[in-house]
């Protein structure tokens, strides 16, 4: 058989550099995976290592930063290649080898610091260091202060350090961090961030200047044929300051914009950058940064297809591009050169290899929920997924054959109970799966009921075709009874009943449903609803039946929706959040329900009570744990578990992490 994407993998070259395909593993913050004196850790090591053979050609690390003196960062944040030259040189070409022994190539993506942006908890005693005296992105009463001109000269002088040192360690690129997403370099680019009156600020000439001196310098210290490939975005989507423009909103914009940047590219290109690393966004607009699900597949093609057009070297373009067919198409149609995968290499590093094989549906499919990507760079400094326990964690949580095969029965088949079943299948014992309707999936059925959450179904998809592939014994249409589960002769049983929606009595109950029957098509909701409960669901209920042409008010306890439950990664919650009026969803926060009546429901605020017509009243409070069984039996069979939201309502994640724990000791 053919090979179903063939130009996919086909060659391409970025200056002298030859790469075997058109894949491009796309910088990701490396937390965790560096140590202490600004080098790779063995987690790091593995992590891009497997990376290069699932079949990537072409491996980018996250973010180094090139100094740590103007913009100090505590150690290990992140690699830096001049902390400790000697250390990082040792730990890097152990990585470069790693990598090149599946002919694939590596280049380092080197920064310049974070600015405005810089996380909150790396900010010291002193402010952060900026183009210009301007507000911190994230911290209201801290204004960064304006770089020296000698600080500029010092941090340019650094990244030909850090190249050099690169280069002798046996990479084979320097990815410069950035001209995109608002980071340092890009805001003396930005003129809403550049103040400056003397030859790094005023005209786009002068304020890419920092960019351009950068080349320069690589290039001095490397050699002219070195590849240097640049991080980019045509246009920022700043709407305002700490505020972003959503897909099709018509603004103005305040960053640069698409006739800026392509004037830009243009000076860059002449400058001498071998390749240009496309995206769009800012962090006063993360969602176009780091797309969520709300954000189409391919967003960035446009704005690529637009800089292709614009320049001679070569466009490798990021952005949700984890579909084969997207991605063979936009390289045939010339709108790239290739595609960058971020978050997809996440779940599946072997993603490459299975489109390779034609074995598409052996991917195990990136929601884009950011739950163990960019929520856990947000809140704990660590990488990982949602979908893959064992990224970044390669080696110490690689699934290993057991000794002693044993006999498992796993009740429940959610999104727990179908990982607990894949890992001990894998592990080589005899599983049965038990499930009490027709399908599995669990919540994950009416979850990925709207548009947007496609990949949660494929996720479904996915764990159907791996237990058959494993020969897990799957019991449909099964519910199994405290006796039923007494007179199982296995070694162990794991109970992952999931659990079930809250439901509360407000009067007239024909008004009420809960928020899964409407997502399953088993209760229309009539023209007008009320969706109680700002949550995830509810936000996601709420946005599904706006797009339907309903009318829906959301009604929220808290003073804010999203606010409870699981942090959501800022992406994907302020996209959401923002979401909600430009689909005409009015949002009442603060806000209790009373009484459902005949014509709606009475909601108080502040002691006030009005009422709000309605032809449903859609529940979307929170689930109750379904432990039952565990509780009935736990005391009577021996080596019984529990799992999954049966244990402790949560998110995905956690029901997919806490699976693959439990399921690789047995």
């Amino acid at each position: 058989m053919g090979r179903k994407y063939a130009n996919l993998f086909e060659s391409v070259k970025i200056a002298n550099c030859q790469i075997k395909n058109r894949f491009a593993m796309a910088p990701m913050g490396p937390g965790g995976l560096c140590d202490a004196e600004g080098g790779w850790n063995q987690r790091g090591i593995q992590y891009y290592t497997e990376r290069a053979k699932g079949g990537t050609g072409l491996i980018i690390t996250g973010v180094t930063f090139v100094e740590n003196k103007v913009e100090f960062h505590p150690m290990p944040s992140v690699g830096c290649p001049t902390h400790n030259p000697i250390h990082f040189t040792r730990t890097s070409k152990e990585l470069t080898e790693r990598v090149h022994a599946y002919n694939a190539k590596i280049f380092l993506q080197l920064s310049g610091g974070f600015g405005r942006v810089t996380i909150p908890t790396n900010i010291g005693d002193a402010p952060p260091v900026a183009p210009s005296a301007i507000p911190h992105r994230w911290l209201d009463h801290v204004i960064c202060r304006e770089l020296t001109v000698e600080e500029i000269k010092y941090i340019v002088q650094k990244f030909g350090e850090s190249a050099a040192i690169a280069k002798r360690a046996g990479f084979d690129g320097i990815e410069i961090h950035a001209v995109h997403e608002g980071y340092l370099i890009d805001q003396f680019a930005i003129a809403l961030f550049n103040h400056r009156t003397d030859e790094y600020g005023g005209s786009l000439k002068n304020r890419l200047r920092f960019a351009v001196e950068i080349l320069e310098e690589i290039k001095r210290t490397c050699g002219a044929d070195y590849p240097v490939i640049l991080r980019y975005s045509p246009k920022s989507f700043i709407k305002d300051l700490r505020a972003g423009g959503l897909p099709g909103e018509v603004f103005e914009e305040k960053g640069r914009d698409l006739a800026e940047g392509v004037e830009a590219i243009k000076i860059l290109e002449a400058a001498g950058y071998d390749a240009f690393d496309i995206d769009v966004g800012s962090y006063d607009a993360w969602y176009w940064s780091h797309p969520p699900m709300y954000q189409e597949k391919g967003l960035y093609l446009p704005y690529a297809e637009i800089c292709k057009q614009n320049v001679k070297v070569p466009v490798i373009t990021a952005g949700r591009m984890d579909n084969p067919e997207l991605a063979s198409t936009a390289v045939a149609a010339g709108k790239t050169d290739m595609v960058s995968l971020g978050r997809p290499l996440l779940a599946d590093p072997f993603l490459v290899n299975k489109i390779a094989a034609n074995q598409t549906a052996k991917i195990r499919p990136c929601l884009s929920c950011q739950e163990g990507c960019m929520g856990r760079l947000q809140e704990y400094c660590a990488l990982g997924c949602a979908v893959n326990p064992a990224c970044c964690r390669e080696n110490e949580m690689a699934i290993i054959p057991a000794t002693v095969k044993k006999n498992m029965v796993v009740i429940g088949g959610g999104i727990a109970g179908c990982e607990a079943a894949r890992v001990l299948a894998e592990r080589g014992h005899k599983v049965t799966l038990f499930e009490k309707s027709r399908e599995l999936g669990g919540n994950l059925i009416p979850g990925g009921a709207p548009d947007f959450k496609e990949d949660d179904h494929a996720l479904v998809a996915w764990y159907k075709q791996e237990l058959e592939a494993l020969a897990v014994d799957i019991r449909y249409n099964t519910e199994i009874t405290a006796g039923m589960a007494m007179s199982f002769q296995a070694d162990a049983v794991i109970v992952a009943t999931g659990s079930v929606p809250k439901i509360m009595n407000l009067g007239n109950q024909e008004l009420i449903c809960a928020a899964e029957d409407v997502l399953l098509g088993k209760r229309d909701p009539g023209a007008r609803a009320v969706v109680v409960g700002g949550g995830l669901v509810g936000c996601e209920t709420a946005l599904m039946l706006a797009r339907q042409g309903k009318k829906v008010v959301i009604v929220e306890a808290l003073p804010r929706i999203l606010n409870n439950g699981a942090p959501l990664c800022h992406a994907n919650s302020s996209m959401l959040e923002d979401l909600m009026p430009f689909n005409g969803i009015e949002v009442r926060t603060s806000t209790k329900v009373v009484r459902t009546t005949t014509k709606g429901i009475i909601v108080a605020k502040d002691g006030v009570e009005t009422e709000i017509p309605a032809d449903s009243v859609i529940l979307s409070i929170g689930y109750h744990s379904n432990n039952t069984l565990y509780e009935q039996i736990k005391d009577s069979v021996d080596n019984v578990y529990l799992l999954g939201d049966a244990r402790q309502v949560a998110n995905i994640m956690y029901a997919i992490w806490d699976a693959f724990e439990l399921s690789r000791t047995f």
